[in-house]
């Protein structure tokens, strides 16, 4: 049975108890008050019909006044006949009525005046034996109305007695019942307050504690098993940071609010050339007495201004693998707040050292740039201001000034070139894409347009051309002006590293869904090494490798180009085996 129930059906008995209670003295009051209106109803009725009876026969004793108590006599006679309700009384009452019959015939004869008085006796006894038989009738029922109170009183009491019996039980048991139970889960919980997950609670019901029980037993296992995980998830997160630390690329060095080391990766280590334990657990200081770097690490850290000073340090600069790697310090406070406290609290420092090795190759790469740039700028305009002024001199051959004509508008095509290479990395480094207009395109007319654009150049080097493309040759879905320019670039750097009187060969092909164009040279070509090297900005592969001068843009934007369309541009090649250039279109 449920707790519920149990609960339930010890208020249903108490509540039926105090119905049947309230029942039953309901029950015995309406029988009283019955048996007193019977009474008043019947028996007494009764003895006020003889009381006013003998009162008429009083009235017939008088000569004046015999015929209104013999009319008074006969109506309440009249009246008891209706009234009869104790035995005999029925007999006595025909009895007085055969009387009364008798007495009116001797009335009406004056000479039987004594056997008159003898009747009206004979009616006076007959009416006080009514009177006396329901008036012992009173007392009868009056008797046996006090004992059925009497007895009703003691089966009343009785009951009441019953009654608290019962609801004293109910009371002492439903309570317990539901605060037992209670008692057991307090004890289990306080266990578990003090993580002890082992008091497990008995199960000894299918009631409602009965489920608590067995649900609050399978969450002690869950809880135990939660505890072990984690326990060896803060192990895992443990190793996981540590791993995190250890692998960083920045070398990183934690003190605490003493300048104790707590932490130090194995960067920082080969850094210092220090191993870990001669490090974590010592004063920075104590290690810092015999350790150049770490001395230089920590002097910002006692610097007034210390901000400005780690900011305007120089980089620090470090032999690793035979080669220069550059660093840069920094230092940062950790704050924590202090719950005992209530308050913020400083807690130690963490020294890192960031690896700006790319970052410092870039920044001469860019500085090599700029040279470049300077030289590729002055060496045309150099060249054309020559020209110009050999072309003022009137004396000059009309042949002569062709010549000279053809070399400035080489020049000023370099130039064009070199400064739409600038624009559009400014344009891409700004954030404002690659505007295409992706239609179909005939391939064919592209290599027209692109190796038209070179026939000063091929013809300069007297360079021969030879273009493979397939009659059947699909449409692109290209933009024309990109693809073209990336086609001119890559016929530009051909001729520029092809030796005189070879050949060029410009080829097209369907792969699948994309459309391959190649351009294929006899120069000294690529090592496998700069193979993607040579599509970063700025990048310059030696003078022994086959490059030589150039803004290191071309290649570089050509591959934005032809990777903004969702093609691919890449090279293969080898040195002394010439280079062979491919990009890929989707077909349209």
């Amino acid at each position: 049975m449920s707790l519920k129930s149990k609960i339930t059906n010890g208020f249903l008995a108490m509540l039926l108890l105090l119905v049947a209670l309230g029942g039953y003295a309901f029950y015995t009051v309406q029988r009283l008050d019955r048996s007193a209106r019977t009474v008043l109803q019947a028996n007494f009725y009764t003895v006020q019909l003889g009381q006013q009876m003998l009162r008429a026969l009083d009235q017939m004793e008088r000569p004046s006044s015999v015929a209104t108590g013999l009319r008074v006599f006969r109506q309440n006679l009249t009246r008891e006949a209706g009234n009869i309700t104790e035995p005999g009384e029925k007999e006595l009452v025909d009895s007085l009525a055969q009387n009364l019959a008798d007495y009116q015939q001797l009335y009406d004869d004056s000479a039987a005046a004594a056997q008159r008085l003898s009747e009206l006796a004979q009616l006076r006894r007959q009416t006080h034996r009514m009177v006396q038989l329901n008036m012992d009738a009173l007392v009868a029922k009056r008797d046996f109305a006090n004992r059925t109170a009497e007895q009703t009183g003691r089966y009343l009491l009785a009951f009441i007695a019953f009654s608290i019996i019962v609801a004293s039980f109910l009371v002492l048991s439903v309570p317990e019942a539901a605060v037992t139970p209670l008692r057991k889960l307090f004890v289990s919980i306080e266990h578990a307050t003090n993580q002890d997950f082992t008091a497990t609670i008995p199960v000894e019901s299918r009631d409602e504690f009965g489920r608590v029980a067995r649900a609050f037993n399978r969450m002690l296992v869950q809880l135990n098993d939660y505890r072990s995980s984690t326990l060896a998830q803060l192990v895992t997160e443990r190793n996981r940071a540590s791993s995190i630390v250890n692998t960083l690329d920045e070398g990183l060095l934690l003190l605490d609010q003493n300048r104790d080391v707590l932490l130090a990766n194995p960067v920082v280590c080969q850094l210092l050339n220090l191993p870990a334990e001669q490090l974590v657990g010592r004063p920075a200081a104590e290690v810092a007495q015999k350790n150049d770097l770490l001395r230089e690490l920590l002097k910002p850290l006692d610097a007034p201004r210390r901000d400005a000073v780690v900011a305007d340090a120089p980089l620090l600069t470090i032999a690793q693998n035979g080669e220069e790697a550059y660093y840069r310090l920094a230092v940062q406070d950790l704050i924590s707040f202090n719950d005992a406290l209530d308050q913020m609290e400083f807690v130690g420092q963490i020294i890192t050292l960031r690896n700006v090795s790319d970052f410092k190759r870039l920044d001469l790469m860019k500085s090599n740039f700029l040279a470049t740039v300077s030289h590729e700028l002055k060496t045309p305009l150099s060249s054309m201001n020559i020209n110009l002024k050999l072309l003022q001199d009137d004396r000059l051959p009309a042949g002569e000034r062709q010549r000279i004509t053809a070399s400035i508008r080489q020049e000023t095509q370099r130039l064009q070139r070199m400064v739409g290479e600038l624009l559009d990395v400014s344009r891409l480094d700004s954030g404002a894409g690659i505007q295409l207009d992706l239609r179909p395109t005939q391939m064919r007319d592209v290599v027209q347009y692109a190796t038209d654009a070179v026939q000063a150049q091929l013809a300069d080097k007297h360079i021969r051309l030879d273009l493979q493309l397939p009659p059947n040759l699909p449409a692109a879905r290209a933009d024309v002006e990109k693809t073209t320019w990336v086609l001119i670039n890559l016929l530009a750097n051909a001729i520029r590293y092809s030796p005189v009187d070879e050949i060029l060969t410009v080829s097209a092909e369907v792969v699948g869904k994309w459309l391959q164009v190649s351009v294929k040279d006899n120069g000294p070509g690529i090592a496998a090494e700069h193979h993607e090297r040579i599509f970063q900005r700025f990048a310059q592969i030696p003078d022994k490798a086959g490059y030589r001068g150039g803004s290191g843009l071309g290649l570089s934007i050509a591959r934005e180009f032809i990777t903004t369309q969702g093609g691919r541009l890449w090279v293969e090649s080898e040195l002394g085996s010439g280079s062979t250039f491919r990009f890929t279109l989707p077909v349209s």
